[in-house]
């Protein structure tokens, strides 16, 4: 069976690093196994979902290089959740609760005080239909709850022995949810909005999804979710849980995420396939190494690789990995970007530079050495008026260098550091870059000799 997968980022804000990571696992399972991704919008927040977050997230899924089959809107299927859940009040599986925040609240803290966990006594199951008609007729609205299967379905009461649910993590192994120790659910709220824990169920079920792979927070509540699966008749997907990502020191990551989104790494230059190598192989038995494609992933991909310890993020291993991957890359595979940078040094230009640039852009600067006008850094001027006296006629090549600081050494008996580095910052303006073999040609003999003469070139 082709594996059917779904991203569900929530359109209240960017896309980050951590969203990502859930996001680039779930592609490569379906991009290795052949099959489908879905990207679901979960805008059941009415209040903090926007249409600019949910075109924000589609803008960075695009410029990652995510393709998918189908978008699903949750907002849009209000009325196939409220199907569902008139199905499950009338099979017994929902039930209404009148209970306030602050009467929640208080009995909560009364089973703390005694020495019990704070799980809902479920006081809604006993209530007659008079008792509910006289609670509306006060004002109030139902709020409504899934009875978990942990009670003898004709009382309502809590059974004699925990309920465990169970299934095998594709990451974690087996994995076992004692539903019992936790509240029944609120699955809608007074207002009649269907909360996450019952949509994502409804729509996992109606989209084929045949895999979930997220993060290992929502352990507990997959337990939960599976009851929910069971009691609308459907088959649970698989599951796998991928640990949480932690900073460089140690601590989570999840408060500092905003300041890591997927905007702020395009805006700082970062490639797209430096943020997917780096999200996809973290916390894997695969070293982290730059990747051109999607597919040089998926053929890596396994979810049995990834580990159950935290991912250990670094921004700066991050852009270390950026400059890898560029130093590796193909003159075809930034052509364009370079032309619309207004660099058109061609391919010779860029095996020359890439080595020496963290990110693209960067570029420009090195454009700039050898084509636009710099102020020369003269540190010895007899050598390099010398030197420019000796530059030889043109066409120049790769051996150019060469043969010119030959005679130059000659005529001035310099060598090493005494030679070299004056005519690179008479050259270049710059201690160090690539090498001058690979500039000089692109430079050109009249714009090399007024800068070793000490003018501005």
């Amino acid at each position: 069976m082709k594996p059917s997968v779904r991203f569900a980022p929530s359109p209240t804000g960017r896309l980050h690093i951590g969203n990502i990571r859930t996001a680039i696992l779930n592609y490569l399972l379906a991009r290795k196994g052949e099959g489908t991704f879905l990207l679901r919008l979960d805008d059941t927040d009415r209040e903090r979902s926007t249409e600019e977050f949910a075109e924000g997230i589609r803008t960075d899924l695009r410029w990652l290089g995510f393709e998918w089959q189908r978008e699903e809107r949750q907002s849009d299927r209000r009325a196939r959740y409220a199907e569902v859940a008139g199905a499950l009040k009338a099979s017994g599986h929902l039930y209404a609760c009148y209970e306030s925040e602050e009467e929640l609240d208080r009995k909560r803290k009364r089973q703390l005080g005694r020495g019990l966990p704070p799980i809902y006594d479920r006081t809604g199951l006993k209530l007659t239909d008079l008792e509910k008609a006289t609670l509306e007729a006060e004002g109030r609205r139902p709020h409504w709850r899934f009875r978990l299967p942990n009670t003898d379905m004709a009382s309502g009461l809590l059974g004699p022995e925990p309920t465990i649910v169970s299934w095998n993590d594709l990451i974690r192994g087996d994995q076992i949810v004692d539903i019992g120790s936790v509240s029944d659910p609120v699955l809608i709220r007074e207002d009649g909005t269907p909360l996450y824990t019952f949509t994502s169920v409804v729509d996992d079920a109606d989209f084929g999804i045949t895999h979930i792979v997220r993060g290992e927070d929502h352990v507990t509540n997959s337990g939960v979710q599976i009851a929910i699966f069971e009691a609308m008749g459907a088959a649970p997907p698989a599951f796998a849980h991928h640990s949480l990502l932690i900073g460089a020191d140690g601590h989570a990551l999840s408060k500092r995420l905003g300041t890591l989104s997927i905007e702020t790494f395009r805006n700082d230059g970062l490639e797209p396939m430096a943020i997917l190598s780096h999200a996809a192989l973290l916390g894997t038995s695969d070293a982290i190494e730059p990747h051109r494609h999607i597919d040089e992933l998926a053929a890596l991909f396994d979810l049995g690789k990834i580990s159950t310890a935290p991912g250990r993020f670094d921004v700066e291993e991050l852009r270390t990995l950026n400059a890898k991957l560029l130093h590796k890359l193909p003159y075809e595979d930034v052509a364009a970007r370079l032309d619309a940078l207004g660099i058109t040094g061609g391919a010779p230009f860029w095996e020359a530079v890439r080595g020496n640039v963290t990110v693209l852009a960067a570029a420009r600067d090195w454009w700039t050495v050898v084509a636009g006008e710099i102020d020369p850094v003269i540190e010895n001027s007899d050598l390099t008026v010398r030197a420019a006296d000796l530059l030889p006629a043109e066409p120049w090549d790769g051996t150019t260098w060469s043969a010119f600081t030959s005679e130059v050494a000659k005529a001035t008996a310099l060598k090493g550091r005494a030679l070299f580095h004056p005519l690179r910052l008479a050259l270049t303006g710059r201690d160090a870059g690539p090498e001058l073999k690979a500039l000089l040609p692109l430079m050109g003999r009249p714009r090399a000799e007024a800068r070793l003469r000490g003018k501005r070139g």
